[in-house]
Parts: C-alpha cells; sequence; structure tokens
C-alpha cells in the first residue's frame, strides 16, 4: 500500500478505501487500499491509464458514491457516518464541482448560473461576494451575458466561479479542460492554480493530460485501483514519462495472473 499527502491538514482523507462493484463472481475491484491526503491549499492532479480508478477516487472523495469498504474524512467528516440528507447539503456547502461539460442552465445569466447553488440553498451570497468572484474569474463585466453569449473558456470560467462561491472547502475538478483548446485550457488551469496560490483553495483534479497536471503541486499517479506513486513540483515532460510506464505497469498487472495460471 503506498500513501502519500500533499502536506499539512489535509481537505480531504482516504484511508484503506476500497470500491468494489458487481456482484460475488463478477466483481470490479475500482479501488484497491487506497490511503491518500490532499493538503488544505494545495493543487493535486490524478492520473493513470483508463480504468485506472481515477474518477471512482473523485467519486468516492466527494461523497458522490460510497466506498465498499474505508473510511473517507472531507474536513472533520466522516462520510461513511452520514445519512444521503447530510452528505447531498455537505456536498451543496463544502464541496465545489467543475466538469469537462460546463453544466450551465442556458436561461440564465452568469450572475443567476453562479449563485445557483446558493439560492438552492436557500442562502443568499455575502454583500459584494458575487461581483468579488466573477472579478477573480474574469467576468466581471460579463454578468448579465448568458451562456450562449460566451466563448467556451468563458462558460468553464463560470463554472469556476460556481464551484467557488460557496467557499468550499475543495473543489473536485473532472477534466475541466477537456472540451477546450489549447490556450483557452491554459488560461483556464492559470485561474485555478491562482485560486490555490491567492485564496487557499483546495483543487483536486483528474486529467489525462501531462500539461494540465504541470499545473497542480502533486500529482498522484494510480494504476489497476492502486496509487503507485506521486510527484512534486510536475513538469509536463515528466509526467508524460511516467504515465508511459504506468502504463507499462497496468499492462503487466493484468497478464500476471494469466502468467501465473500457466507456470
Amino acid at each position: 500500500m503506498f500513501t502519500g499527502t500533499g502536506g499539512g491538514t489535509d481537505a480531504v482523507r482516504l484511508t484503506a478505501v476500497r470500491k468494489v462493484y458487481g456482484r460475488r463472481g463478477n466483481e470490479v475491484v475500482a479501488l484497491d487500499d487506497v490511503t491518500t491526503g490532499f493538503g488544505r491549499g494545495t493543487f493535486t492532479a490524478i492520473m493513470g491509464p483508463s480504468g485506472s480508478g481515477k474518477s471512482t477516487l473523485l467519486q468516492c472523495a466527494a461523497g458522490l458514491d460510497q466506498p465498499t469498504s474505508g473510511s473517507v474524512v472531507l474536513e472533520d467528516s466522516e462520510l461513511s457516518t452520514m445519512t444521503e440528507t447530510e452528505l447531498t447539503e455537505l456536498r451543496r456547502d463544502r464541496v465545489g464541482f467543475i466538469f469537462q461539460a460546463f453544466n450551465l442552465l442556458p436561461v440564465l445569466t452568469v450572475e443567476q448560473n453562479v449563485t445557483l447553488p446558493l439560492r438552492l440553498a436557500g442562502r443568499s451570497p455575502a454583500r459584494g461576494r458575487v461581483a468579488s468572484v466573477l472579478e477573480q474569474v474574469g467576468l466581471g463585466e460579463r454578468r448579465r451575458h448568458r451562456p450562449a453569449e460566451l466563448s467556451g473558456g468563458q462558460q468553464q470560467r463560470v463554472a469556476i466561479a460556481r464551484a467557488l462561491i460557496t467557499e468550499p472547502a475543495v473543489i473536485f475538478a473532472d477534466e475541466p479542460t477537456g472540451a477546450l483548446d489549447t490556450r483557452t485550457a491554459r488560461d483556464v488551469l492559470d485561474l485555478m492554480r491562482g485560486s490555490v496560490r491567492q485564496t487557499g483553495q483546495t483543487i483536486v483534479m483528474v486529467t489525462h493530460d501531462p500539461v494540465a497536471a504541470s499545473y497542480a503541486d502533486r500529482v498522484l499517479f494510480l494504476a489497476d485501483g492502486r496509487v503507485v506513486g506521486e510527484m512534486q513540483s510536475p513538469t509536463a515532460d515528466a509526467v508524460a514519462e511516467r504515465m508511459t510506464r504506468l502504463g507499462a505497469y497496468s499492462d503487466e498487472a493484468r497478464r500476471a495472473p494469466a502468467a501465473g495460471g500457466q507456470r
């Protein structure tokens, strides 16, 4: 079992997390004894071959999916002991989400999309909070526009502002630049990294792109449902080289049972 943290107090901590789909005899192990943490005020990228468990780890850490066994603690909350209502409230109040699809409501303005999580919770933003967040993401002049009037990069900035508005403990991002061109993706990643540096936001990002991962403080590598390594202060070239080796690792691990049976 490999363990690693981003340093400092963890915003999220997973301990011996195992996630199995399917029934006995037809089981798929998505996560296999994963122990890791994501430090407060850090930016972590999660990478691995297809089927390595990246999205499952994100979903378990965010309280979207329940581990088969093990512990997930977000701030001071043990997710396994919470009711579905409590988990819904925690995700609404303490967790932000950014996805490849921007998931904006086309009939709402930028400001209305950003404040939607608060309105759904029956809350109003603090005075000046919306303007501050929109300025932070570079959309201060676009608050009255609707999504169709914005570029793809601007729409993703709206999604980031929506994730920031509740001042969450952690933001989970799943391939947030996957639908953007290279230059726009770089701008969005700069914005995410700036949020970590300037406001102490915690971000956990699943990505397949070594360049995107190079914007993070740390890269966590998965293969076959296990954490198999990490890299601090990553560069795109170093991440790409490690991913090449991870692909080989994953292939060898899948062949190992068959090879063993032939001996």
